[in-house]
């Protein structure tokens, strides 16, 4: 259940269409179920309005699995896993109709939803080599209800090509700059666009890239302001973030 099923709920219940007591029936579960090699946090979606997500790495094929089946149980409309192997997402659709994305080693189980987001989350990368963070962001994005945009390969070596798609820039709510090397992109996007941008550096570079060390100091330390900057090759995070940004009432485009 999550904060939308929730209201709905108690609506219900104030019209006198559902009886407190049988609202309470579907609201009194406990708030994680224990798996004995994970808790599922049950509650996440009532709590923050997005339901929790299984990271893929370190997990077993069969632990993924289970947690997925339990969520499905507990009428988890959409399931997302996070860097998730060939392997375990073969496994899994074995038992249930999973859709893998190969570039972002992302799994999804059920419907994607319509967007409701306020406005447009344009997704730009650097180069490329980028684009696995990026649909990692893209995916989650979507996931919670946003209309995404794809900006890819328009990075600082060839500033024409991101020039030519300024109007995406400045139409979009929210902007998630992905890029490795130096991280150049986030700066040159926070300098032109008039909502938040938020950064992501990626491990893509040579060896004084450091492993995208390099790309997220420059992003810390850029001059342009409304940036935020997330995690290294975190897509998952920067589209999370997005997505929260994108549903808050306020300006509309």
């Amino acid at each position: 259940m999550d904060k939308k099923d929730l209201q709905k709920l108690l609506e219900q219940v104030a019209c006198g269409g559902i009886k407190p007591e049988e609202a309470m029936l579907q609201i009194k579960t406990e708030p994680y179920k224990d798996m004995g090699f994970a808790k599922l946090d049950t509650h996440r979606g009532v709590r923050q309005g997005m339901s929790e997500v299984i990271y893929g790495a370190g997990k077993t094929k069969e632990q993924i699995l289970k947690i997925a089946q339990l969520m499905v149980e507990e009428q988890e409309k959409t399931v997302l896993i996070t860097r998730m192997s060939q392997e375990a997402a073969e496994y899994v659709t074995q038992f249930l109709p999973l859709h893998y994305d190969e570039i972002s080693r992302t799994g999804i189980i059920g419907d994607m939803p319509k967007p409701d987001g306020v406005g447009k989350i344009l997704i730009a990368t650097g180069g490329t080599s980028d684009m696995p963070v990026a649909e990692e962001a893209a995916l989650t994005a979507e996931i919670y209800g946003n209309e995404v945009v794809r900006l890819y390969d328009v990075g600082v070596a060839g500033m024409h090509r991101l020039m030519n798609h300024v109007d995406d820039i400045m139409t979009a709510r929210v902007i998630v700059a992905i890029a490795g090397m130096e991280g150049a992109l986030a700066s040159v996007i926070g300098g032109m666009a008039d909502c938040p941008v938020i950064a992501v550096p990626t491990s893509v570079g040579y060896g004084a890239n450091f492993g995208g060390l390099s790309a997220l100091l420059s992003m810390l330390n850029s001059c342009a302001s409304g940036i935020s900057v997330v995690n290294i090759d975190n897509g998952f995070g920067a589209g999370y973030l997005a997505s929260m940004i994108n549903h808050l009432e306020g300006k509309r485009t």
